[in-house]
């Protein structure tokens, strides 16, 4: 009867487990596709055409408007055939698409900080129902993670500063509100 009961215990504590993780993963692809239904990503190829890489001629790279590179290995072995050079984008067509990017995480970044914070407040508020609350909680800081991370290099060290701090204390409010609010 105790080895029965124990063997239950454990099989809720593993399945409250696996519905947490489920929906940790569920949350971070809701906010994420969301997110990406509303803002179309910059492609690299919208901004820099084809991939110039696969080009093997000076005339042709230049023909195709890129920039042709020499490569200079000296020690070349005469039974290996070796490429003369390479065929690379104009630096330009990298300048547009980042900046078109910076503006894209940008956006990414203003809506999902505050629906991080918004969804980890709510796993915070429902954490009575374990699986739920704690899968809402890691999918909001995932969320978290997602957005700062696309526009962090872009941003200065003040700005990731304030918004660190802002996020610290947000949440530590939160926390600190939810466990008296549990007392």
């Amino acid at each position: 009867m105790k080895i029965e009961k124990k063997a239950r215990h454990w099989g809720n504590i593993l399945k409250n487990f696996a519905l947490g993780i489920a929906i940790f993963i569920l949350t971070l692809f809701v906010t994420i596709y969301g997110i990406h239904t509303l803002f179309e990503q910059p492609e690299h190829e919208d901004f820099c055409g084809r991939n110039l890489y696969a080009i093997a001629s000076e005339t042709e790279c230049i023909n195709a408007g890129g920039i042709w590179e020499k490569n200079y290995n000296q020690e070349q072995s005469p039974k290996i055939p070796t490429q003369e050079g390479y065929c690379r984008e104009q630096p330009s067509c990298y300048d547009t698409f980042d900046k078109a990017n910076e503006k894209y995480q940008k956006k990414v970044f203003i809506i999902s900080i505050p629906l991080a914070i918004l969804i980890i407040a709510l796993g915070a508020f429902i954490f009575h129902l374990n699986p739920v609350g704690i899968g809402l909680m890691f999918g909001g800081i995932g969320t978290l993670i997602y957005g700062a991370g696309g526009y962090w290099r872009y941003s200065n060290n003040v700005y990731k500063f304030l918004i660190s701090l802002i996020g610290l204390i947000v949440l530590i409010f939160l926390a600190y509100w939810f466990n008296k609010k549990g007392k």
